[in-house]
């Protein structure tokens, strides 16, 4: 019996005099930055279409799973109520918005959302808004109220959107052409946008067709929202709509739409790995580093009207990922392509995707991890250098070298449907990204590639 009262007074000493857990430090997150920006992967969310409930609060509940691919920003499709009025299918475009200052209660509550951003923020994750100032809804309170908001014809009857290139409509007939030459309006439209982010804290803007959009609307209105707190801003745009690098320069980053459609050219066989090279050469000419590339394989645009990944891309996908993440650019991912999406989602209807992880979930979290965490694939005006590797059959090879410090990463992939034997004038001993296995470059070895084979080394 003694035994036994020692050992209990022991237990009971031990758990008293115990130290007692630290209080968690309360999660400190950091306004946007260009040091974000130059490790970041953005995921494009799709609402409606990411879960069957297809709503704000089913879409948190797999904020860690998205994080565990590296993401650091995500864009959601517009979240405002949508019009009836003229919509286009059971239920209607995301772009043909009721109000700017509504939410959709398709997808929820605007406290709904206010809670998703905050648990967004404290994984550390930012939050930016689709944001559609060219048109509204044919239900807009506007249309109502302030006609003189929008474009109309000689008849007085406001109209949808003209195309500039023949006169003739887009096929937009469930959207209102918005007319800003009307100060008003112009007015409205920047309190609104400034409304979202102080109520909801939001941390930035995509703007939808930002080439049709006057650009001194854009000083006044970034000015505004930029006092308030500093923000992420994606322009629908790339150098050859209009405005040009001129409009781009107003914004953070614009979309590498050009180098998309490159790909699929050379995927299937139309182009080559000399057209990538000058195409990357006419980037860093006209652009300059302070201007950040989207590179994507997919989007809301191109899965639902283009085709799938595999209808795009087929055995090349991995290959045309990868480069997308070791180029200086900021990959994006579209909602479900993480889980080997293939289908064309519905667009004016509901539709869902099964979440089972497979090859793709694991090839973006290995790439998101590496795009996170190695200081050579960063972008921006103190990102990584790239610099090309010359190889025997360049139309086929694609090889360079990106550096920054002490990190060094090698990407080399046979961007061709045949197999491929190569040589290089490289030495070097590097590790495979992958299992970090050692690989030893020579120039005095003939490599062979499979088809669409990628190697990533590093330092």
């Amino acid at each position: 019996m003694k035994k036994i009262k020692h050992i209990t007074i022991l237990i009971f000493f031990i758990f008293c005099t115990s130290p007692k857990p630290k209080p968690r430090k309360p999660i400190i997150f950091k306004p946007i930055s260009k040091e974000a920006l130059a490790s970041a992967v953005i995921y494009e969310a799709n609402i409606r279409q990411y879960s069957n409930e297809g709503t704000f609060n089913a879409f948190a509940k797999d904020l860690n799973i998205i994080k565990e691919m590296g993401v650091k920003i995500i864009w959601f499709m517009p979240i405002n109520p949508i019009s009836k009025t003229k919509s286009k299918g059971p239920l209607g475009s995301y772009y043909a918005v009721s109000s700017y200052k509504k939410i959709n209660p398709e997808f929820g509550t605007l406290e709904d959302f206010k809670k998703l951003v905050k648990k967004a923020h404290e994984l550390g994750i930012y939050v930016i808004i689709d944001w559609v100032p060219g048109h509204t809804g044919w239900d807009h309170e506007w249309i109502t109220n302030n006609d003189d908001y929008y474009i109309k014809n000689k008849n007085g009857d406001i109209i949808d959107p003209i195309n500039p290139k023949t006169g003739n409509s887009f096929g937009w007939t469930d959207v209102a052409d918005l007319n800003y030459d009307n100060l008003e309006m112009r007015n409205a439209m920047r309190e609104a946008m400034i409304y979202w982010v102080k109520e909801s804290n939001i941390d930035g803007f995509r703007i939808d067709q930002a080439y049709a959009i006057p650009k001194d609307f854009y000083d006044k209105t970034f000015s505004a929202i930029k006092k308030i707190k500093p923000v992420f801003l994606l322009a629908e745009t790339d150098i050859y709509h209009p405005g040009g690098i001129d409009l781009i320069n107003k914004f953070d980053a614009s979309y590498d739409w050009p180098g998309h459609h490159l790909l699929k050219e050379i995927v299937k066989g139309e182009k080559n790995i000399e057209d990538w090279d000058k195409y990357q050469n006419s980037l860093f000419e006209n652009y300059g580093k302070e201007n950040i590339l989207i590179s994507f394989i997919s989007n809301h645009d191109e899965n639902s009207w283009n085709g799938t990944v595999q209808e795009s891309f087929g055995k090349a996908a991995e290959a045309v990922i990868a480069l997308q993440y070791t180029s200086p650019s900021m990959p994006l991912i579209y909602s479900g392509q993480e889980y080997d999406l293939n289908k064309r989602l519905l667009f004016f209807e509901k539709d869902s995707f099964s979440k089972i992880k497979g090859p793709a979930f694991k090839l973006l979290k290995k790439l998101g991890h590496l795009k996170n965490n190695n200081q050579a694939l960063e972008i921006g005006i103190e990102g990584g250098e790239y610099k090309r590797i010359k190889t025997t059959k360049d139309k086929r090879i694609i090889a360079f070298q990106r550096t920054k410090g002490k990190d060094t990463l090698i990407f080399i992939a046979n961007m061709n449907n045949d197999y491929s034997q190569f040589s290089m004038d490289f030495d070097a001993k590097l590790k495979r990204y992958q299992d970090l296995k050692e690989k030893q470059l020579s120039s005095s070895y003939q490599y062979d590639m499979k088809p669409w084979e990628f190697w990533i080394l590093i330092k």
